[in-house]
């Protein structure tokens, strides 16, 4: 009985210890960055100070900077505006398609997911001349709309594929049965199939959400007024000029544009997991 005990109490005790060494790996980075942001320049670049602690008084100069000197509030707008728009679209278009393909009998529902699939694996290195002159023919150079229209192009085809295997661990008899209720198929997906793949559905957003305002290379490429720019392009290249870098006020806005998404995240935690790991082994 001791000895058994003894064992529990050591399991547990390495459960817990393993996970904190976890947490403190992943919580590092965010303690990096508010400690860069509050610290002064003596501070970061003298070799002899501590960097985990603050060795000077703490300034504010680094967010003065952000907030006064560059367009970093415009550059949240702008990227929750592009966020939204290519998740509304990706969902518009991924839904139907994911489920149509999931129900779709014999082996071409699944060669037509596989083959939808590989079209995101296609790096935007090589797609990004082709779509500069889809863009240049739309007019849509140096705005938003630009990047709304290109977003698409490898979100959807993920969301897709996610939902797809979502959609196929859902019974089929649901469906039947709602309509054997007298529920049309329009309304049995809406009003049954939906709350069900709830889980399915966030994952996706999540992804298309988190891809498109973490994109660099369209919005480096077909953007070029910086009122216009995203976070992802605006911070790097107004931040760093030259051989100067602006390390606090970077990690300023590294900061406080990871807090959102990281609070997201763990609030959808379980189901981004749930969604995610359904659809990737069906």
């Amino acid at each position: 009985m001791k000895a058994g005990r003894v064992r529990k109490i050591a399991g547990r005790v390495g459960l817990y210890a393993t996970v904190t060494a976890f947490a403190a790996v992943l919580a590092f980075p965010f303690y990096w960055m508010l400690l860069a942001t509050f610290k002064t320049d003596r501070d970061l670049y003298e070799l002899k100070n501590n960097p985990l602690i603050f060795n000077d008084h703490l300034t504010l100069a680094n967010l003065t900077l952000l907030f006064e000197k560059t367009l970093y509030l415009t550059w949240l707008w702008n990227t929750l505006i592009v966020g939204g728009l290519v998740v509304l679209i990706t969902l518009a278009l991924a839904l139907p398609a994911g489920y149509a393909l999931a129900r779709l009998t014999g082996k071409w529902g699944e060669r037509l997911g596989i083959g939808i699939f590989l079209t995101y694996l296609v790096p935007s290195t090589l797609l990004f001349i082709p779509m500069s002159r889809i863009v240049a023919t739309l007019g849509l150079q140096d705005t938003l709309w630009a990047l709304v229209v290109v977003y698409p192009s490898f979100t959807i085809p993920f969301c897709v594929w996610l939902l797809m295997g979502f959609f196929k661990s859902i019974p089929k008899d649901i469906e039947d049965a709602a309509m054997v209720d007298g529920c049309s198929r329009a309304r049995a997906i809406v009003q049954i199939i939906m709350p069900i793949s709830l889980a399915g559905i966030l994952s996706a957003v999540i992804f298309a959400f988190t891809l498109s305002i973490q994109e660099f290379t369209y919005a480096l490429t077909f953007i070029t007024s910086s009122s216009q720019q995203t976070v992802g392009v605006g911070v790097p290249t107004n931040l760093v000029r030259g051989d100067v870098f602006f390390w606090g006020s970077l990690m300023a806005a590294c900061l406080i544009t990871s807090i959102p998404v990281a609070i997201l995240y763990n609030l959808f935690l379980d189901r981004f997991i749930s969604g995610f790991t359904v659809g990737a082994i069906r």
